[in-house]
């Protein structure tokens, strides 16, 4: 995900929160404050649309939320929940403070409506994420989603993995942590091996999520680095 791509993100998140404080909003309020141009909010205006948002347009005056509206518990899938923690991080990496302000302001509101488990399972991930280098490096990963689901809900996973020297090996890890360095990497506890292992996911070429469910581990993120390492 590259920085423009974040900040569109959370620019629409705070959009979507701002509406929800206010009673009208104009698209050169919104262009002032988010230093765009009207045009630009005119496409995230109708993003929101697409996405299900009701919002109401008044001719010369400005944009509204549908009387009545509020995010509901269960506008967030676990997905989804996951997916906003995960931009989350990504912008609390950038340099642009006012940006950061911004979104962390809008992601605690969107938490504030989050389902109680579901509000759990979205703080646990943000305590089992960590973030180095270059953010904006293309990672190449399909699997991201499903193990962040895994991670949160402790469920046993079946992957087939290819080391460092080409050989593969079916493997049944415990999802415990993500970290995203030059690579997306999955810390997890590999049954093979009896003990933790990083594994990098452009390495698996097969995964199957599990009925099976583990029992959570006790330590936390910084317990395993400082154990570990």
């Amino acid at each position: 995900m590259d920085e423009q791509s974040i900040k569109r993100i959370s620019r629409l998140t705070a959009i979507l929160t701002l509406l929800q404080s206010k009673k009208l909003l104009t698209a050169s309020e919104l262009a002032a404050k988010f230093e765009v141009s009207v045009r630009t909010i005119y496409r995230d205006i109708r993003a929101l649309e697409k996405a299900g948002v009701p919002i109401v347009t008044e001719e010369g005056k400005g944009y509204s939320l549908m009387a009545h509206f509020n995010l509901p518990p269960i506008m967030f899938t676990d997905h989804e929940a996951n997916a906003l923690i995960m931009t989350e991080q990504l912008v609390l990496n950038n340099k642009d403070s006012s940006l950061v302000k911004d979104y962390t302001e809008a992601i605690d509101k969107i938490k504030s409506v989050l389902k109680y488990d579901a509000k759990n399972k979205a703080n646990l991930l943000l305590d089992r994420t960590r973030y180095h280098h270059n953010i904006v490096r293309e990672r190449s990963s399909n699997n991201l989603s499903t193990l962040q689901y895994a991670l949160t809900h402790f469920k046993l996973v079946q992957i087939e993995y290819v080391n460092e020297g080409n050989v593969s090996s079916n493997r049944t890890i415990e999802p415990f942590a993500i970290v995203s360095t030059d690579h997306w990497l999955m810390i997890a506890y590999c049954r093979l091996r009896h003990d933790f292992r990083y594994f990098r996911l452009d390495r698996i070429i097969d995964l199957k999520l599990m009925d099976e469910t583990f029992s959570p581990h006790k330590m936390t993120l910084q317990d395993y680095f400082d154990h570990y390492h």
